[in-house]
């Protein structure tokens, strides 16, 4: 069962790296302000919350120890959720504010931050 919970850990970084990724490659388009809400957003924050629900699910039914921290996870879904609604929203327009985006990469540093510092 640890294979396969790493297999799906793997996912989740490549989903996370592509949302990331997508929020990197348009900060320099903050400059000329030709901000759009790209494709390897959409799909990286939807890896990250299919890959998340998997593990969280995977690791209940494993029984192992220790215990999921149910308050950090809440958190960390709640934070995707919020990165994926500004996604869905714009993800149409042909340009949007650098604001939307802006708040798309904190966001998604939060999530890291969440999970790597919360003990």
């Amino acid at each position: 069962m640890d294979e396969l919970i790493n297999f799906f850990v793997a996912l989740h970084i490549i989903g996370i790296a592509a949302l990331l990724g997508g929020f990197l490659t348009q900060m320099s388009a903050m400059r000329t302000g030709d901000v759009r809400v790209v494709p390897a957003m959409t799909h990286g924050a939807l890896t990250m919350l299919a890959t998340g629900v998997i593990m969280v699910g995977l690791h209940d039914m494993d029984h192992s120890e220790p215990k999921l921290n149910m308050i950090k996870i809440g958190t960390k879904i709640a934070v995707l959720v919020v990165i994926l609604g500004l996604i869905w929203v714009n993800r149409e327009d042909a340009k949007v504010s650098k604001g939307v985006v802006g708040a798309i990469g904190g966001l998604t540093v939060v999530n890291i931050l969440i999970a790597t510092l919360w003990t």
